[in-house]
Protein backbone atom coordinates (compact mmCIF):
# COMPACT_ATOMS: atom_id res chain seq x y z
CA UNK A 1 0.00 0.00 0.00
CA UNK A 2 0.96 3.67 -0.90
CA UNK A 3 0.31 6.48 2.07
CA UNK A 4 0.54 10.03 -0.16
CA UNK A 5 1.60 12.64 2.83
CA UNK A 6 1.39 16.27 1.77
CA UNK A 7 4.23 17.23 3.93
CA UNK A 8 3.55 21.30 2.99
CA UNK A 9 0.49 21.48 5.02
CA UNK A 10 -0.01 22.89 8.63
CA UNK A 11 1.07 25.39 10.59
CA UNK A 12 4.85 24.02 11.73
CA UNK A 13 5.03 22.25 7.91
CA UNK A 14 7.63 20.76 6.37
CA UNK A 15 8.94 19.82 9.81
CA UNK A 16 5.91 18.64 11.61
CA UNK A 17 4.86 16.06 8.41
CA UNK A 18 8.29 14.79 8.01
CA UNK A 19 8.90 14.18 11.78
CA UNK A 20 5.40 12.73 11.90
CA UNK A 21 6.43 10.57 8.74
CA UNK A 22 9.16 8.93 10.87
CA UNK A 23 6.96 8.24 13.65
CA UNK A 24 4.59 6.23 11.12
CA UNK A 25 7.19 4.56 9.96
CA UNK A 26 8.04 2.58 12.80
CA UNK A 27 4.43 1.37 12.88
CA UNK A 28 3.61 0.76 9.28
CA UNK A 29 4.14 -3.04 7.78
CA UNK A 30 6.84 -3.60 5.65
CA UNK A 31 4.76 -3.62 2.79
CA UNK A 32 3.27 -0.21 3.54
CA UNK A 33 5.45 2.73 1.79
CA UNK A 34 5.36 6.20 2.82
CA UNK A 35 5.16 9.18 -0.35
CA UNK A 36 6.40 12.69 0.90
CA UNK A 37 4.40 15.33 -1.31
CA UNK A 38 5.96 18.78 -0.82
CA UNK A 39 9.20 19.87 -1.29
CA UNK A 40 11.80 16.89 -1.60
CA UNK A 41 15.20 19.04 -0.68
CA UNK A 42 13.87 20.61 2.33
CA UNK A 43 12.40 16.58 3.44
CA UNK A 44 15.87 15.19 2.67
CA UNK A 45 17.24 17.75 4.81
CA UNK A 46 15.03 17.47 8.23
CA UNK A 47 15.39 13.70 7.50
CA UNK A 48 18.99 13.99 7.39
CA UNK A 49 19.26 15.82 10.65
CA UNK A 50 16.93 13.26 12.45
CA UNK A 51 19.69 10.61 10.99
CA UNK A 52 16.62 8.59 9.41
CA UNK A 53 17.45 6.64 5.86
CA UNK A 54 15.63 8.70 3.32
CA UNK A 55 15.47 5.85 0.90
CA UNK A 56 12.72 4.56 3.41
CA UNK A 57 10.08 6.99 1.80
CA UNK A 58 8.99 7.98 -1.93
CA UNK A 59 9.26 11.46 -2.73
CA UNK A 60 7.15 13.67 -5.04
CA UNK A 61 8.48 16.97 -5.66
CA UNK A 62 6.19 20.48 -6.22
CA UNK A 63 7.01 23.63 -6.07
CA UNK A 64 3.75 25.46 -5.20
CA UNK A 65 2.02 25.52 -1.48
CA UNK A 66 -1.79 26.13 -0.98
CA UNK A 67 -1.41 28.68 2.05
CA UNK A 68 -4.35 28.27 5.01
CA UNK A 69 -5.94 31.59 3.99
CA UNK A 70 -6.06 31.05 0.17
CA UNK A 71 -9.60 30.49 -1.99
CA UNK A 72 -10.10 26.68 -1.92
CA UNK A 73 -11.10 26.68 -5.34
CA UNK A 74 -9.11 29.28 -6.71
CA UNK A 75 -6.32 27.75 -4.91
CA UNK A 76 -7.26 24.11 -6.49
CA UNK A 77 -6.99 25.88 -9.82
CA UNK A 78 -4.51 28.15 -9.94
CA UNK A 79 -2.19 25.92 -8.22
CA UNK A 80 -2.02 22.77 -10.13
CA UNK A 81 1.64 22.01 -8.80
CA UNK A 82 0.66 22.27 -5.13
CA UNK A 83 1.18 19.21 -2.52
CA UNK A 84 -2.84 19.25 -2.15
CA UNK A 85 -3.44 19.43 -5.92
CA UNK A 86 -0.22 16.61 -6.90
CA UNK A 87 -1.65 14.69 -4.11
CA UNK A 88 -5.09 14.38 -5.41
CA UNK A 89 -4.31 13.53 -8.81
CA UNK A 90 -1.77 10.26 -7.98
CA UNK A 91 -4.50 9.65 -5.55
CA UNK A 92 -7.10 9.85 -8.52
CA UNK A 93 -4.64 8.03 -10.50
CA UNK A 94 -4.44 5.33 -8.26
CA UNK A 95 -0.66 5.63 -7.50
CA UNK A 96 -1.31 6.02 -4.35
CA UNK A 97 -3.77 4.66 -2.34
CA UNK A 98 -4.60 7.21 0.05
CA UNK A 99 -4.43 10.70 0.87
CA UNK A 100 -4.06 13.32 4.42
CA UNK A 101 -2.99 16.41 4.84
CA UNK A 102 -3.04 19.21 7.69
CA UNK A 103 -3.22 22.12 5.23
CA UNK A 104 -5.94 23.77 3.61
CA UNK A 105 -9.31 22.30 4.77
CA UNK A 106 -11.43 23.65 1.58
CA UNK A 107 -8.97 23.09 -0.40
CA UNK A 108 -8.73 19.33 0.69
CA UNK A 109 -12.80 19.28 -0.04
CA UNK A 110 -12.30 21.13 -3.27
CA UNK A 111 -9.54 18.77 -4.32
CA UNK A 112 -11.40 15.37 -3.21
CA UNK A 113 -15.03 16.69 -4.98
CA UNK A 114 -12.83 17.03 -8.00
CA UNK A 115 -10.46 14.11 -8.31
CA UNK A 116 -11.87 10.71 -6.75
CA UNK A 117 -15.26 12.21 -6.49
CA UNK A 118 -18.50 11.73 -4.15
CA UNK A 119 -19.65 7.99 -4.49
CA UNK A 120 -22.52 7.08 -6.46
CA UNK A 121 -25.57 7.87 -4.82
CA UNK A 122 -23.95 10.40 -2.26
CA UNK A 123 -25.36 13.27 -3.04
CA UNK A 124 -22.87 15.57 0.31
CA UNK A 125 -19.75 13.92 1.57
CA UNK A 126 -19.26 14.97 5.09
CA UNK A 127 -16.28 15.72 7.69
CA UNK A 128 -16.64 13.33 10.74
CA UNK A 129 -14.79 14.21 14.00
CA UNK A 130 -14.51 11.60 16.95
CA UNK A 131 -16.72 12.51 19.95
CA UNK A 132 -15.58 10.83 23.51
CA UNK A 133 -17.84 8.98 25.47
CA UNK A 134 -18.16 9.15 29.02
CA UNK A 135 -16.51 6.27 30.53
CA UNK A 136 -14.30 4.78 27.61
CA UNK A 137 -13.79 4.79 23.91
CA UNK A 138 -15.26 7.40 20.79
CA UNK A 139 -18.21 8.39 18.80
CA UNK A 140 -18.42 10.09 15.55
CA UNK A 141 -20.60 13.53 14.95
CA UNK A 142 -20.96 14.31 11.35
CA UNK A 143 -21.29 16.75 9.72
CA UNK A 144 -18.75 19.22 11.41
CA UNK A 145 -18.39 21.92 8.36
CA UNK A 146 -18.14 20.64 5.05
CA UNK A 147 -22.15 21.30 4.43
CA UNK A 148 -22.95 24.52 6.39
CA UNK A 149 -27.00 23.96 4.54
CA UNK A 150 -28.51 20.88 4.31
CA UNK A 151 -31.85 18.90 3.13
CA UNK A 152 -33.59 15.60 4.77
CA UNK A 153 -31.80 13.56 2.59
CA UNK A 154 -28.32 14.75 3.36
CA UNK A 155 -28.75 14.11 7.38
CA UNK A 156 -29.81 10.75 6.36
CA UNK A 157 -26.52 10.22 4.07
CA UNK A 158 -24.65 11.21 7.49
CA UNK A 159 -26.24 8.72 9.32
CA UNK A 160 -25.59 5.11 6.76
CA UNK A 161 -21.99 6.81 6.55
CA UNK A 162 -21.55 7.49 10.08
CA UNK A 163 -23.09 3.96 11.12
CA UNK A 164 -20.89 2.34 8.55
CA UNK A 165 -17.65 4.09 9.35
CA UNK A 166 -18.03 3.11 13.00
CA UNK A 167 -18.62 -0.45 12.40
CA UNK A 168 -15.86 -0.85 9.80
CA UNK A 169 -13.10 1.27 11.10
CA UNK A 170 -13.99 1.02 15.09
CA UNK A 171 -15.26 -2.43 15.35
CA UNK A 172 -18.90 -1.38 16.57
CA UNK A 173 -21.95 -3.42 16.29
CA UNK A 174 -24.79 -2.04 15.12
CA UNK A 175 -23.87 1.51 16.17
CA UNK A 176 -26.57 4.12 17.75
CA UNK A 177 -27.63 6.85 15.23
CA UNK A 178 -28.75 9.97 16.85
CA UNK A 179 -29.83 13.36 15.04
CA UNK A 180 -28.53 16.36 17.28
CA UNK A 181 -32.34 18.42 17.93
CA UNK A 182 -33.45 20.72 20.54
CA UNK A 183 -35.70 18.60 21.91
CA UNK A 184 -35.77 14.11 22.05
CA UNK A 185 -40.11 14.33 20.85
CA UNK A 186 -39.76 13.40 17.18
CA UNK A 187 -41.88 16.90 16.78
CA UNK A 188 -39.45 19.06 18.02
CA UNK A 189 -36.81 21.05 15.89
CA UNK A 190 -36.75 22.70 12.87
CA UNK A 191 -38.41 22.01 9.40
CA UNK A 192 -34.61 20.20 8.79
CA UNK A 193 -34.71 17.87 11.63
CA UNK A 194 -38.42 16.89 11.61
CA UNK A 195 -38.36 15.82 7.71
CA UNK A 196 -34.95 14.28 8.48
CA UNK A 197 -36.05 12.45 11.77
CA UNK A 198 -38.56 10.55 9.83
CA UNK A 199 -35.97 9.47 7.09
CA UNK A 200 -33.39 7.83 9.41
CA UNK A 201 -36.48 6.42 11.34
CA UNK A 202 -37.40 4.73 8.27
CA UNK A 203 -34.22 3.80 6.76
CA UNK A 204 -33.31 0.17 7.50
CA UNK A 205 -29.82 0.79 6.70
CA UNK A 206 -28.96 1.74 10.13
CA UNK A 207 -30.18 1.33 13.96
CA UNK A 208 -31.95 4.87 14.48
CA UNK A 209 -32.30 5.69 18.32
CA UNK A 210 -34.20 8.99 17.44
CA UNK A 211 -33.39 12.71 18.97
CA UNK A 212 -31.04 13.56 21.52
CA UNK A 213 -29.71 16.95 22.95
CA UNK A 214 -26.92 18.99 23.08
CA UNK A 215 -26.20 17.49 26.72
CA UNK A 216 -26.55 13.91 25.73
CA UNK A 217 -23.59 13.99 22.84
CA UNK A 218 -21.04 12.34 24.72
CA UNK A 219 -23.44 9.70 26.62
CA UNK A 220 -21.88 6.18 26.00
CA UNK A 221 -24.78 4.82 24.06
CA UNK A 222 -24.52 7.60 21.42
CA UNK A 223 -22.11 6.36 18.51
CA UNK A 224 -23.13 8.24 15.66
CA UNK A 225 -24.40 11.89 15.83
CA UNK A 226 -26.10 13.39 13.12
CA UNK A 227 -26.13 17.33 12.18
CA UNK A 228 -25.80 19.91 8.85
CA UNK A 229 -22.31 20.93 8.97
CA UNK A 230 -23.25 24.46 10.69
CA UNK A 231 -24.11 22.96 13.76
CA UNK A 232 -21.53 20.25 13.78
CA UNK A 233 -18.88 22.99 13.39
CA UNK A 234 -19.87 24.92 16.29
CA UNK A 235 -20.30 21.71 18.71
CA UNK A 236 -17.08 20.80 17.48
CA UNK A 237 -14.73 23.92 18.21
CA UNK A 238 -16.43 24.53 21.59
CA UNK A 239 -16.00 20.65 22.43
CA UNK A 240 -12.39 21.54 21.06
CA UNK A 241 -11.87 24.27 24.10
CA UNK A 242 -12.37 21.74 26.88
CA UNK A 243 -8.42 20.10 26.21
CA UNK A 244 -7.15 23.50 26.34
CA UNK A 245 -9.08 24.51 29.11
CA UNK A 246 -9.06 21.85 31.29
CA UNK A 247 -5.18 22.66 30.82
CA UNK A 248 -5.38 25.74 31.52
CA UNK A 249 -6.63 25.36 34.57
CA UNK A 250 -4.08 22.65 36.03
CA UNK A 251 -7.04 19.56 35.75
CA UNK A 252 -6.17 16.56 34.71
CA UNK A 253 -8.82 13.86 33.56
CA UNK A 254 -8.89 10.86 31.54
CA UNK A 255 -11.91 12.57 29.84
CA UNK A 256 -10.98 15.49 28.63
CA UNK A 257 -8.04 14.29 27.81
CA UNK A 258 -9.70 12.62 25.05
CA UNK A 259 -10.62 15.78 23.70
CA UNK A 260 -6.95 16.28 22.54
CA UNK A 261 -6.62 15.93 18.44
CA UNK A 262 -3.31 14.41 18.25
CA UNK A 263 -5.07 11.01 19.91
CA UNK A 264 -6.78 10.69 16.42
CA UNK A 265 -4.76 12.58 14.38
CA UNK A 266 -7.53 13.85 11.58
CA UNK A 267 -10.94 14.16 10.23
CA UNK A 268 -12.38 11.82 7.42
CA UNK A 269 -13.85 12.74 4.60
CA UNK A 270 -16.94 10.32 4.23
CA UNK A 271 -18.84 9.59 1.45
CA UNK A 272 -15.66 10.32 -1.50
CA UNK A 273 -13.90 7.22 -3.62
CA UNK A 274 -10.49 7.24 -1.65
CA UNK A 275 -9.10 7.22 2.04
CA UNK A 276 -8.80 11.07 2.58
CA UNK A 277 -8.01 12.50 6.12
CA UNK A 278 -7.90 15.95 6.85
CA UNK A 279 -5.49 16.71 9.89
CA UNK A 280 -5.70 19.88 12.22
CA UNK A 281 -3.78 23.19 11.10
CA UNK A 282 -1.34 22.98 14.02
CA UNK A 283 -0.88 19.21 14.21
CA UNK A 284 1.85 17.89 15.67
CA UNK A 285 4.71 14.69 14.93
CA UNK A 286 2.06 13.06 17.03
CA UNK A 287 -0.86 13.98 15.05
CA UNK A 288 0.34 13.56 12.05
CA UNK A 289 1.53 9.98 12.74
CA UNK A 290 -1.76 9.22 13.73
CA UNK A 291 -3.28 10.91 10.74
CA UNK A 292 -1.47 8.67 8.14
CA UNK A 293 -2.47 5.44 10.00
CA UNK A 294 -6.40 6.38 10.36
CA UNK A 295 -5.80 6.63 6.08
CA UNK A 296 -3.83 3.12 6.75
CA UNK A 297 -6.65 1.99 8.48
CA UNK A 298 -9.03 3.17 6.26
CA UNK A 299 -7.82 1.95 3.09
CA UNK A 300 -6.88 -1.81 4.72
CA UNK A 301 -10.67 -1.97 6.10
CA UNK A 302 -11.45 -1.90 2.46
CA UNK A 303 -14.45 0.73 4.41
CA UNK A 304 -15.12 2.74 0.52
CA UNK A 305 -15.76 -0.49 -0.68
CA UNK A 306 -18.41 -1.21 2.04
CA UNK A 307 -19.74 2.47 1.72
CA UNK A 308 -20.39 1.29 -1.98
CA UNK A 309 -22.73 -1.42 -1.43
CA UNK A 310 -24.45 0.04 1.15
CA UNK A 311 -25.71 3.42 -1.68
CA UNK A 312 -25.85 0.51 -4.36
CA UNK A 313 -28.67 -0.88 -1.75
CA UNK A 314 -30.13 2.09 -1.04
CA UNK A 315 -30.82 3.05 -4.83
CA UNK A 316 -32.54 -0.05 -4.83
CA UNK A 317 -34.61 0.28 -1.92
CA UNK A 318 -35.82 3.55 -3.42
Amino acid sequence: MKIGLDIMGGDYAPKAAVLGAIEAHSELDSEDKLVLIGDETEAKTLLAEANFDNSLFEYVHTTEVISMGEHPTKAITQKPNSSISVGFQLLKEGQIDAFSSAGNTGAMLVGAMFSVKPIQGVSRPAIATYVPHLKAGYGIMLDVGANADCKPDHLLQFGILGSLYLEHIFGTESPNVCLLNIGEEKEKGNMLTIAAHQLLRDNKLIHFKGNIEGRDIFNDDVDVVVCDGFTGNVVLKLAESFYTITHKKKMTDDFFERFNYENYGGSPILGINAPVVIGHGISNPKAIKNMVLLSRTMKESKFIDKVKAAFNQEKTNV
